[in-house]
């Protein structure tokens, strides 16, 4: 699974299921689609014949199926998969951005920096040697994984990056961040600086003596 996708699973139900793919363009006329991998690999989560549940909006007509792959095809070096029952390119059209899961045995050993969701439910956010708040769930999005922070009667949004997120400690119960300004708190605006009364003034008089352009014979013709 990518350093920067590190989730398995999609809820605190969902315990036994990994995230391994997300569909991005269609690909020629005989139902292939581009494949974005959350996995590291890929030969043993994309053989034929491997079942995938998916993340769909209701209003999908794939909402609640499966999908059977038929064959993983590499071209120039961009993974293309070919998925039974999705024969031409309209098929596939409709499962763009649908993102795979993969049932996953508890006892198989999982890929290096992942974790199922209810691993990383309850860890506290920790920045600087300070706890934050708790993580209370996760959101799954096409781009990237949200961590959804508890802050008292608030929740704030973390992206599930390495940048971000470099550290996840189960065995401490915490995650750490190094978050960008502004993330946990709103950045104050500094006030502008009040206009000087007496600069003011010595501006307005110096205008004050300034002759009218048509007054010393220089004055330029402007359309409107």
């Amino acid at each position: 699974m990518a350093a920067a996708d590190r989730v398995g699973g999609r809820n605190r139900a969902a315990q036994t299921q990994l995230r391994v793919g997300r569909l991005t363009k269609a690909h020629g006329l005989k139902g292939g689609l581009k494949l974005e991998l959350f996995t590291d690999d890929p030969d043993r989560r994309f053989t034929p014949g491997a079942s995938f549940s998916l993340q769909v909006p209701e209003t999908s007509p794939w909402h609640g199926k499966r999908l059977e792959l038929a064959e993983l095809r590499w071209y120039n070096g961009m993974p293309v998969g070919f998925f039974v029952d999705v024969a031409n390119r309209t098929a596939a059209e409709s499962l763009v951005k649908a993102i795979l899961w993969v049932d996953q045995d508890p006892e198989e050993v999982a890929e290096p920096d992942a974790w199922y969701d209810h691993q990383l439910v309850g860890l506290d956010v920790v920045r600087d040697g300070e706890t934050l708040g708790t993580i209370d769930r996760l959101e799954h999005l096409p781009a990237q994984d949200l961590l959804v922070v508890k802050l008292g009667d608030r929740e704030v949004l973390v992206p599930f990056v390495r940048a971000i997120v470099p550290e996840v400690d189960l065995d401490g119960g915490r995650v750490v961040v190094t978050p960008p300004d502004g993330l946990f708190e709103p950045i104050d605006d500094e006030p502008e600086p009040e206009p000087d009364s007496a600069s003011s003034d010595e501006e307005g008089a110096q205008a004050a003596e300034q002759p009218d352009a048509e007054d010393d014979g220089t004055a330029s013709t402007e359309r409107s």
